[in-house]
């Protein structure tokens, strides 16, 4: 069986969307050292076209985070499934999320990051799901705002497919 998907969010939406983040963050650090901390798996694909459309000194690094497990709601959770390779300390730091939903994951990563004595750190997300707010966190730099619905695509995931996809879909119910 083949899922079928609605598109939300169209590729090029998206990578108009994505130039003009990356102009407001290279405006905003104005040639200040940027440590880019991409969450994976889910940011991945949205990191690397964001990292290329910042002008300015980035360092990427990489943390592994799980929430969600095989399922379509968060467990509220959060494992550590890899750690950076570097110290971000005094390093201004922006942590690179897919989608914000509940709040509870990104809320976890900011307490964790104020621990690692970093000059700054503030949040980008592609997405954020203002419906399953759990815990309200600030987020610095977003992409769009959704519709509390599942998406897949540009690195977003179903148990582990459709991060493939160009565009942000929803999956069609039969």
């Amino acid at each position: 069986m083949t899922d079928r998907f609605s598109t939300l969010i169209s590729a090029e939406d998206i990578a108009a969307r994505v130039r003009a983040l990356g102009q407001e963050i290279a405006r905003d650090y104005a040639g200040q050292p940027l440590v880019l901390v991409c969450v994976l798996k889910g940011s991945f694909v949205f990191t690397a076209d964001l990292a290329r459309a910042i002008d300015g000194s980035v360092r990427i690094e990489f943390l592994g985070v799980q929430s969600y497990g095989e399922g379509t709601e968060s467990s509220g959770v959060v494992q550590i499934t890899q750690d950076l390779t570097r110290t971000v300390e005094h390093e201004h730091v922006l942590l690179v999320e897919d989608i914000v939903d509940t709040g509870l994951t990104i809320a976890h990563l900011l307490e964790l990051f104020r621990t690692r004595k970093p000059a700054s750190v503030k949040v980008c997300a592609l997405l954020h799901k203002p419906a399953r707010t759990r815990v309200a966190v600030a987020i610095d730099y977003l992409g769009f705002t959704i519709e509390d619905k599942f998406v897949v695509g540009y690195g977003l995931d179903f148990n582990q497919r459709h991060r493939n996809l160009p565009f942000i879909g929803v999956v069609d119910q039969p």
